[in-house]
């Protein structure tokens, strides 16, 4: 059950690092002259897609460095519509020896040449919270949140991050809070720390915490170590029959999990992936949206987290699950038609999309 919009200030709140994205267009980092720059992060553009787009009420807890570069995050964070009252700011030191804020570099790739992602975020300032730096039964007892989203991105930023994650998940838990949690496996945070193993170790131990689980085939597999039959290294060739497989071992491990949601993706080239999801429940068992074949890309980075914000907005909306994830699939395909992190749909076109329309001009 789903609280009450009536008792909560927040529909939604993502625990997470919001970044610097520096995005040289259709140039390459090594040559570029010139970048645009976004804000962007796995956590935070599910909550800012959710009031962007679906008009929720969001807001992000984080930190940043308390100089320049924090404060144009800041910026461009409240351009989207997502309250910045709970973000924590560090003393900046001048030179980010100690704290910084992050940056992340990225290429969007064309045919044959793959996206690419280069971050800079050693010594951010959110990867130094602790677990006891925010009061987190104010947040969701006094405040009141009716859903929380976090993730294996934010969990895998340094050593404290899951404490952070775990404190926080409890005491939503405590008040009634639904939780999602995106696996969002990142093979470079976590080579450091242990690589997959740790991985593993930090999100089987948050997993019992999570009502909304989602991911893709890649996530499940390195993420959670579980194995989905018949998917090869590059996780291009998919089977809808493999994943229900899988996600029945997901749900005997943790029966906690109310919904699990996966999105599918199969890549010809960099500019053309085909594209879907699918997801589960117990009242339903499993269900897909359309599948979208060689659908053009311009801009893949950000549609897994879209494909999150619509489902969670459907979800947040009593949507069945069926509409949620045809809801969560559309906005993920239409994030992926324009730059940058974070989506530039309308409520209408997602909509309009879902229930089967096409890309016919709109006079």
């Amino acid at each position: 059950m789903i609280k009450d919009a009536g008792d909560c200030r927040y529909d939604a709140l993502a625990l997470g690092e919001v970044m610097l994205r520096l995005d040289p267009g259709e140039r390459r980092i090594r040559t570029a002259r010139r970048f645009d720059a976004w804000e962007g992060g796995g956590e935070y553009n599910v909550v800012r897609g959710l009031h962007k787009v679906f008009g929720l009420r969001t807001a992000v807890v984080t930190a940043l460095a308390d100089n320049e570069v924090g404060h144009l995050i800041e910026e461009l964070i409240a351009q989207g519509g997502v309250d910045t009252a709970l973000v924590r700011w560090r003393e900046y030191d001048d030179v980010g020896r100690r704290v910084r804020n992050g940056l992340n570099f990225t290429e969007r790739g064309f045919g044959v040449r793959g996206a690419l992602g280069v971050s800079d975020r050693g010594h951010t300032a959110v990867s130094q919270l602790s677990a006891g730096d925010i009061d987190w039964d104010h947040v969701f007892g006094t405040l009141g949140v009716r859903w929380l989203h976090t993730g294996g991105i934010f969990a895998g930023l340094s050593a404290t991050t899951p404490g952070v994650a775990e404190a926080a998940m409890r005491a939503a838990r405590r008040h009634g809070t639904t939780i999602s949690y995106d696996l969002n496996f990142r093979p470079s945070l976590w080579r450091e720390a242990g690589g997959r193993t740790t991985a593993q170790e930090v999100n089987r131990t948050l997993a019992p915490l999570v009502d909304v689980m989602i991911g893709n085939e890649e996530d499940f597999i390195e993420a959670l170590g579980f194995e989905v039959s018949g998917v090869d290294r590059d996780f291009t060739h998919l089977d809808h029959r493999a994943f229900l497989a899988m996600i029945q071992e997901v749900v005997d491990t943790f029966p906690n999990l109310r919904v699990i949601a996966t999105t599918l993706r199969g890549v010809s080239s960099a500019s053309r992936n085909d594209w879907s999801a699918i997801a589960w429940s117990r009242d339903t068992g499993l269900v897909a949206s359309r599948r979208w074949h060689d659908m053009e890309i311009l801009d893949r980075v950000g549609g897994g987290d879209s494909f999150a914000s619509g489902l969670v907005y459907g979800l947040l909306n009593a949507e069945p699950l069926d509409v949620a994830v045809e809801l969560g699939a559309a906005h993920g395909a239409l994030a992926m038609t324009t730059p940058g992190d974070v989506s530039m749909a309308t409520a209408a076109e997602v909509w309009r999309l879902a229930q089967g329309a096409s890309a016919r001009v709109r006079r």
